[in-house]
């Protein structure tokens, strides 16, 4: 299982652009993957996600800096060391779209990837059922964002800005708590589960 986390330029994968993407190997999670790029080239850019994820613009449309198809290149390189490679995170459809319709840009033409994924707040809610709990709702709609689902496993609320490697050993670590009742990194070893 692959557990990503990816940073945009907005909420829209077909007009904003990846800025970063974390991840790990999840049955060897000291294999990590980490990378930054700039926004392609007439990538629509949300002043709300520069403020989530802490980059500015003068960051993201950095000359210097590779770009969203080499950053692709780069993690679709990196997945191929991994054995499971079903996608795994926090609103995980975000990130998978992201990567797909980067692939497509970079001109990737088969999507590696199925789109079945393990979503940590679907594992969540269950898990919260599962106990007799009743998952907190907000509008009219599930409120299990990712600090609701980090508190719930133990585990301080992830810092600001956001990161994506950050976010993706976050995501990890609830997954090990959330479906097999155990703790994974050592980043989290501090912080007991609450339920055992």
């Amino acid at each position: 299982m692959i557990v990503v986390d990816v940073e945009a330029s907005g909420t829209e994968a077909h007009k904003h652009s990846v800025v970063s993407v974390g991840a790990l190997d999840f049955a060897n999670p000291t294999n990590r993957f980490y990378e930054e790029c700039k926004v392609w080239d007439g990538a629509h850019i949300m002043d709300e996600a520069l403020a989530v994820n802490g980059f500015t613009k003068e960051q993201i449309t950095d000359a210097k800096k590779q770009s969203e198809g080499d950053l692709i290149h780069a993690f679709l390189h990196w997945s191929e060391s991994v054995e499971e490679r079903t996608l795994a995170g926090q609103n995980v459809s975000f990130d998978r779209d992201f990567l797909r319709l980067a692939s497509e840009r970079a001109g990737h033409t088969t999507w590696p990837f199925a789109y079945r994924t393990i979503d940590t707040h679907t594992l969540c809610y269950m898990h919260m059922i599962e106990r007799g709990l009743q998952p907190p709702v907000k509008h009219r709609r599930s409120a299990l964002d990712l600090d609701a689902v980090l508190n719930y496993c133990g585990i301080p609320e992830e810092p600001s800005p956001h990161n994506a490697l950050t976010g993706a050993l976050s995501h990890a670590e609830v997954i090990a708590r959330l479906l097999y009742g155990r703790k994974l990194l050592p980043e989290f070893e501090q912080f007991e589960i609450p339920w055992k």
